[in-house]
């Protein structure tokens, strides 16, 4: 069985002192994982692995983005293999370096969206701990550090493009929550004020049918709905009321598909579902695959209106809750 290593773990504690709560070693959870499932994401891994540039990032424009590069590296580290010698080794170092590059010296903001900043801390904080590097500690707490005070200064309690934003969204905040959740999991302080004041704006953007509009509760859709029952699950507060109203609007239709945000739509179902309920997650989960698999190009990659980096990284990390080996994908 595969399993992350923690070779490091001494050298990283220095730069980034751990909590009990911080990440440990991990095994994938005992059941088998589908054939149809290994077979789709190697597809997809081989086709990142073989567009990936000497810088780290890749070819099509979105592809040079933090975030994708972010999100492209989770895909890898999410399939179980050991980060320092295992078959992407490389690949995962050199995203790595590309996403540290990107980081202000002065400030720690990482790209030049807060998009780009919120996924590409997850990868950090998803990396921290399994992948051999010295300098991901410092990085890691320096963008958690950027996301809280981006939120203090913001009226709304939430984020926005520009770190300086006054107004907010629930996808960039929804990026900048799961961010903070996985910074915590590795070990930074983050402190719970923060986390409740997110969620207040969640809930401000909550409509009275259940699911979430964009900066308000108008004009709700199913993926920033599963953006908010996510960040509900990863705060432990799904026993909020009206919440059972966000399930339902969530679940209306298993078969959906965004059209506008496709594979978006994926990475965020995907983790809503699981964390919310097992059974449902595991029935979406096989037409999910399903759909992925009938949709994937020949050379293994997925493509939409965000470039293919994008599709084929957020396709796969909708399939790599078969595999559980990222943090964030705990219940």
């Amino acid at each position: 069985m595969r399993q992350m290593l923690f070779p490091l773990w001494l050298v990283l504690a220095v730069a980034l002192p751990l909590s009990a709560g911080a990440q440990n070693n991990r095994q994938r959870l005992p059941d088998p994982v589908r054939p149809e499932v290994e077979t789709t994401y190697l597809k997809g891994l081989r086709f990142l692995v073989s567009k990936q540039t000497p810088e780290g990032c890749w070819r099509d424009r979105y592809g040079r983005y933090p975030g994708v590069v972010g999100l492209a590296v989770m895909a890898m580290l999410a399939h179980g293999d050991d980060p320092n010698a295992g078959p992407y080794r490389a690949q995962i170092q050199s995203g790595l370096e590309f996403i540290l590059k990107q980081q202000n010296d002065e400030n720690g903001f990482i790209g030049d969206s807060m998009y780009n900043h919120g996924f590409a801390t997850i990868a950090l904080a998803e990396a921290y701990g399994t992948v051999d590097h010295d300098h991901l500690g410092l990085a890691l707490k320096r963008a958690t550090e950027l996301i809280l005070s981006s939120q203090a200064q913001n009226p709304r309690g939430g984020w926005r493009y520009q770190p300086e934003s006054k107004d907010a969204d629930t996808t960039v905040s929804g990026a900048q929550m799961v961010a903070l959740f996985a910074a915590r999991n590795a070990g930074v302080h983050v402190p719970e004020d923060a986390i409740t004041t997110g969620l207040e704006f969640f809930t401000n953007c909550q409509s009275p049918g259940g699911g979430f509009g964009y900066s308000s509760p108008g004009s709700p859709n199913i993926p920033r709905t599963a953006i908010g029952l996510l960040v509900y699950a990863l705060a432990h507060q799904k026993d909020i009321e009206g919440l059972d109203r966000s399930y339902r609007y969530l679940v209306q239709d298993l078969d959906y598909r965004d059209q506008s945000y496709p594979f978006y739509y994926e990475y965020y179902m995907a983790q809503a579902l699981f964390q919310w309920d097992p059974k449902t997650w595991e029935e979406w989960d096989r037409r999910n695959v399903s759909y992925l698999a009938e949709n994937q190009a020949d050379d293994g990659s997925w493509t939409c209106s965000h470039g293919e980096t994008f599709a084929t990284a957020a396709a796969l990390l909708s399939m790599a809750l078969n595999y559980r080996y990222l943090p964030i994908y705990e219940r």
